[in-house]
Order: structure tokens, then sequence, then C-alpha cells
């Protein structure tokens, strides 16, 4: 009887691993990261603040939120953009619409990603941003000066915002960056992949988009999440029946 029990809950389990791994995986589209400053749930923001105004019909940050993107060592991660001297105005730029980006797009759900960090519980993981996207981002930066490849980590906070760490060098960003995937690839610890997609393929993000034409954004995440879901349907059966025939040898 113990043997038939524990063989009917081992088969429970398996059936349920494979139902889990099979169902339709709505919950990558329209969706929030669970971060620092997102809101729980995408919802329209009519006044979001010039660059960000891009997401004001379906957005995952708030108007205030917004606004702090565009300042100076804003309250948000208390970045200094000026860390090796003035930024380029046009490289700021895209800093800003980066951050728009991770702030308010509700289309990122394929690269949400778990992590244990002390201010965020998710992060986005290779998300394939459009090739044009990162050559003009590469480009606009190219004068700019930086004294680290990957702005994640490794900086002195201790007077409150982030500082060059001791020995790090001030150089153009070309040299610590040599090519735009470089950049796209490593600053941000590969939240973003450079595509060899273009833009309007349906198969890269972008981060610079005309809203009056609406988002492209929500194509490329319905076909990411698509793919996602099918191979959640197909992927784990083979092993799964496999892991059941075992496990029925081993108990008979």
């Amino acid at each position: 009887m113990a043997q038939l029990i524990t063989t009917q809950l081992l088969l429970l389990l398996v059936w349920r691993s494979a139902v889990w791994a099979a169902r339709p995986r709505t919950e990558l589209l329209n969706v929030c990261m669970d971060a620092k400053h997102h809101k729980e749930k995408p919802s329209p923001e009519d006044k979001l603040h010039e660059q960000c105004s891009s997401w004001k019909k379906n957005a995952c940050c708030s108007v205030n939120t917004s606004q702090e993107a565009h300042k100076d060592i804003s309250y948000l991660y208390r970045f200094n953009w000026d860390h090796c001297g003035k930024m380029e105005p046009t490289c700021k730029q895209h800093f800003i619409q980066d951050t728009c980006l991770y702030e308010c797009s509700p289309n990122l759900g394929p690269w949400i990603q778990q992590v244990d960090q002390s201010w965020r519980k998710e992060r986005i993981l290779n998300v394939p941003l459009c090739k044009e996207d990162c050559e003009s981002w590469w480009e606009a930066c190219r004068t700019s000066f930086t004294c680290k490849s990957n702005w994640h980590r490794g900086w002195n906070w201790t007077s409150g915002s982030n500082q060059c760490p001791v020995g790090a060098v001030c150089q153009p960003f070309h040299i610590y960056f040599p090519t735009p995937a470089a950049l796209c690839n490593e600053i941000w610890s590969h939240s973003y992949k450079v595509s060899q997609y273009s833009q309007g393929s349906g198969r890269c993000i972008q981060m610079w988009f005309d809203p009056t034409q609406g988002n492209p954004n929500e194509e490329v995440a319905r076909f990411y999440a698509e793919a996602m879901s099918g191979a959640g349907l197909y992927g784990p059966w083979p092993l799964l029946l496999g892991l059941a025939l075992v496990l029925l040898q081993l108990l008979s």
C-alpha cells in the first residue's frame, strides 16, 4: 500500500510539473518588474515627462519617476553621469532613454529574471536591443569620458553618488567600449544584448520609437513570449516521461 501511494504521488508530481511547464506564459506580457521604482501593474500615465512620454499610454513608471529620470544624480539611483567630466548632451539623451525604457516599458517580460539583491527582486537579462539603437548610442557617446566598462558595480559611493574607484582612469568611451556591442552588452551587466535585427522587424526591442505609430515593442514581446511558451510545451516531455519510467522501475 505504501509503495502504491508513493508511486501515485510521484506520478502526480511529474504530471503537475509537465502542466506547469506547458501552461501559456501570459505573465510575460504587459508586466512590470519587481524592482525599486516600478509600479505593480502597467497603466496609462498621461503626464510622463519628455523622453519617457513614449510610454504614456501604458507605463510601468510614475510621472515622478519619469521626471527624475531626466535629472543628474536623481533620487532614483543617485547616479552621476558626469563622473569623468561633463557628459555630452547627445550622449546623456541616450542614457535618459535607456532609463525610460527600463523604468517604463511593460514589454520586457520575456527577459525578466529573478535576482537576490537588496534593492530589487527582478532584473532584465539579454534584451535584444535593435542594432540601430545600439549603434546610435555608441556614436553619441564616443567623445564622452568614463572610467569603467561595467556601470552596475565597483563604484566608490562614499560621497553619496558614484565616483571612479581608486586607480580607474577617465578615458573616452571608445577606449572602454571599442564597439557598439561592447557598450550595449556590458555597461549594465548584460541587461541588453545587441541584436542583428533592425527597427521594425518585430524581433528586437526599440529604445526609440514614435508613439503616434504605436509601441512596436508589444509585437516583439508577443513573439518571444510565444516562442518561450512553445519551448515550455514541448521541451520537458521527453525528460519527464523518462523520469516517470525510471521511478516506476525502481518502485516495482
